[in-house]
């Protein structure tokens, strides 16, 4: 299950489930690219721990949602380590916001779904290229994309399920090639998304419905990444893999 000295990008790789996974990789012996969108400090503190355990890092920021920022990604990727890539781990997204359809404007469902499906959409194009034999793509959506998510959350949710679709086509599309494209789809973690965006008295709920009666951790989530990135998962591609304790079963 090796991936030493395998080039990693990381797209929103610096904190929460993110930084899990830069460190998890890194771990196994990748080389990774740590995106961050606006908060420095966390992209430095992520690359930091990484050389501090023997990694190697390099931080590159950039907005997924913007087609020059991506680019820009893969340059300084290919600056840092070299023209191939050999994994692209895709964990920018997020709620945004938690409203009602009669709440909805047009221009915040598009970008919803901007932020959540069109950056793995940029990303995935801009990386392939430089992609080869043996690859491997990971998307994250979630549990809301499977059961159109909770109170005010449609717009994510829907976004999610396009993720998981994505996930499909590109595995189809890009399986001659052997390269291979999963998706992960991640309950209740343990985050900043859901210290922002639930209410404690709900995640205890959730917590308590769960056969495993806890939260996940973001290093559990990290640990099926890696799993993913290796060639321990070589016949695995156009998988959805839930992630949630036996909360909910696809």
């Amino acid at each position: 299950m090796s991936i030493k000295n395998k080039v990693a990008i990381v797209a929103g790789g610096a904190r929460d489930i993110g930084r899990a996974v830069s460190e998890a990789l890194a771990a196994k012996g990748a080389k990774v690219v740590v995106n961050y969108f606006n908060n420095a400090e966390d992209g430095e503190a992520t690359v930091a721990a990484i050389k501090d355990a023997g990694g190697e890092a390099v931080a590159v920021q950039g907005d997924m949602t913007k087609q020059s920022d991506v680019e820009n990604l893969v340059a300084e990727a290919v600056k840092a380590f070299g023209d191939s890539i050999d994994i692209l781990v895709n964990v920018v997204g997020g709620l945004v916001a938690r409203k009602t359809l009669a709440e909805m404007d047009e221009d915040f469902f598009e970008y919803v779904m901007k932020l959540n499906l069109t950056s793995a959409f940029l990303t995935t194009k801009q990386v392939v290229p430089h992609m080869g034999d043996g690859s491997s793509i990971i998307n994250f959506a979630s549990l809301a994309g499977r059961d159109g998510g909770g109170p005010g959350a449609a717009a994510y949710a829907t976004s999610k399920g396009a993720v998981m679709t994505f996930t499909r086509a590109m595995a189809k599309e890009l399986g001659p090639s052997n390269i291979r494209v999963n998706c992960i789809c991640p309950g209740m973690i343990s985050t900043t998304f859901h210290d922002t965006f639930t209410k404690d008295a709900v995640r205890a709920n959730v917590a308590g419905a769960t056969p495993l009666r806890r939260e996940g951790g973001a290093d559990e989530v990290a640990n099926l990444v890696a799993y993913l990135a290796s060639p321990g998962s070589s016949f695995l591609t156009g998988t959805s893999i839930d992630i949630n304790g036996g909360l909910f079963f696809s």
